[in-house]
């Protein structure tokens, strides 16, 4: 059941929804693997491994369990190396920027984070972009003993920003994040150009998906309309 308010946060994913990372991310891992004597692994296949944080990345990559002991220095050489090269390769979504200012100047909108990428990773990279002030909640990968697609990480976003959950937008670009947002009972847009395949991101059942961010906030705003109907799947 779709939630029953109108909108007042939205609440990003980070890695392919509000960044096109996967160039840092390709190379950070790849490192990792090469550093402890694997085979790197094409961008293709690392790109679909994204979405569960970073030592269920390196382990994939891998090939190994997530509890095995070698995760942890491949996860160390992971975040240190792509803490040194934060920006490398990465740009921002089409229709990023002009949808954070877009929402940002609607009236009693609040706008948040929730991301399962590392805590330390996430917070080098907004500072080398300088937006970290521009949302009101960031919540990332540990700050919650559970990841999405548990609810908890974007209900702990929800909580700090002062939204009740049912008036909150979850966008994202994995089903994750779309069945993080079911499961705290918050509106859910899934953003087809991320790293995921749109049939993979459908099946998760948003309320809608979009081509790109520039056509999120006409959505949103859509949603804070009193005499828009609710039900849309």
């Amino acid at each position: 059941m779709s939630p029953v308010l109108p909108p007042t946060a939205v609440v990003f994913d980070l890695d392919g929804t509000l960044l096109d990372s996967r160039g840092d991310i390709v190379a950070a891992l790849n490192h990792a693997l090469l550093t402890t004597g694997r085979s790197p692994q094409p961008a293709q296949v690392i790109v679909r491994l994204v979405g569960d944080g970073s030592r269920a990345l390196c382990a994939r990559a891998a090939k190994i369990p997530e509890d095995a002991p070698e995760v942890d220095e491949l996860v160390r050489l992971f975040l240190d190396y792509y803490k040194q090269h934060p920006l490398d390769f990465t740009r921002w979504a089409k229709g990023a920027l002009e949808a954070i200012e877009a929402l940002a100047s609607m009236e009693n909108m609040a706008l948040g984070i929730c991301t399962n990428k590392h805590r330390s990773a996430t917070d080098v990279v907004l500072r080398a972009l300088g937006i970290e002030d521009r949302f009101g909640a960031i919540v990332a990968g540990g700050d919650t003993k559970e990841r999405k697609p548990d609810a908890a990480p974007l209900l702990l976003a929800a909580k700090q920003l002062g939204a009740m959950p049912a008036a909150v937008v979850m966008v994202g670009d994995g089903p994750q994040d779309i069945l993080c947002a079911r499961n705290a009972g918050t509106w859910a847009v899934g953003v087809e150009s991320g790293f995921s395949t749109v049939e993979t991101l459908v099946q998760a059942g948003p309320d809608v998906t979009v081509r790109d961010l520039s056509m999120l906030p006409g959505i949103v705003q859509r949603w804070r309309e009193p005499t828009t109907k609710i039900k849309l799947r």
